[in-house]
C-alpha cells in the first residue's frame, strides 16, 4: 500500500518529531510504502526544501498524490499545503485518514464540513495515533483486497 503522509512544513515544524514517529511506525509494516517520508526529517525546516523549486515540489507531490492508495494527514498544525493536498485527494477520490489533536487546535471547518472527509480521528498521544492508524489501515487493506477480488 502506498501512503501519502501530509503534515505541516512551512506552516510550522513544531510537530516534526511526531511526524517522524508516525512515519517510522508506518514504514515498519513491510506492506506499506510512505511516499513522503521526508516530512518526518529533522533536516526539513519551516523554510521548506531548498534543493527544489516550489514548482518542482508541487509537481512531485501531485505525482505522489496520484500514486497513493491512501492519504494520511496530521492536521493539528494549520497548513495551506495540507489543505491543498486534502482538496486534491478529494478531487481524485483518494481515501483520506485525518489525525488531529483537538486539545491543541480546532480542525478547519472546510475539512470538518466536507462529507468526503468522513474518517477524522481525534487523538491525544502517539500511542493513540498508532492504534488509530493500525485499525484504519487494516480496515482499508481489507477493503482494497475485496475491491480487487470484485474486479476479477
Amino acid at each position: 500500500m502506498k501512503i501519502y503522509f501530509a503534515a505541516a512544513i512551512r506552516g510550522g515544524r513544531q510537530d516534526r518529531q511526531l511526524y517522524h514517529q508516525l512515519i517510522n511506525f508506518l514504514i515498519m509494516n513491510k506492506h506499506q510504502q510512505v511516499l513522503t517520508e521526508h516530512i518526518g526529517s529533522d533536516q526539513l525546516t519551516a523554510a521548506g526544501e531548498k534543493k527544489l523549486s516550489d514548482k518542482q515540489i508541487r509537481d512531485r507531490d501531485v505525482s505522489f498524490l496520484e500514486e497513493a492508495d491512501v492519504v494520511i494527514a496530521e492536521t493539528t498544525q494549520p497548513s495551506l499545503g495540507v489543505g491543498y493536498e486534502l482538496a486534491y485527494a478529494e478531487k481524485i477520490g483518494t481515501p483520506v485518514i485525518i489525525l488531529h489533536r483537538q486539545k491543541e487546535s480546532r480542525l478547519s471547518a472546510m475539512i470538518n464540513g466536507t462529507t468526503f472527509f468522513n474518517n477524522i480521528n481525534y487523538y491525544s498521544s502517539i500511542e493513540d495515533a498508532k492504534r488509530i492508524l493500525s485499525h484504519q489501515l487494516q480496515q482499508f487493506s481489507r477493503e482494497m483486497a475485496q475491491s480487487d477480488e470484485d474486479r476479477r
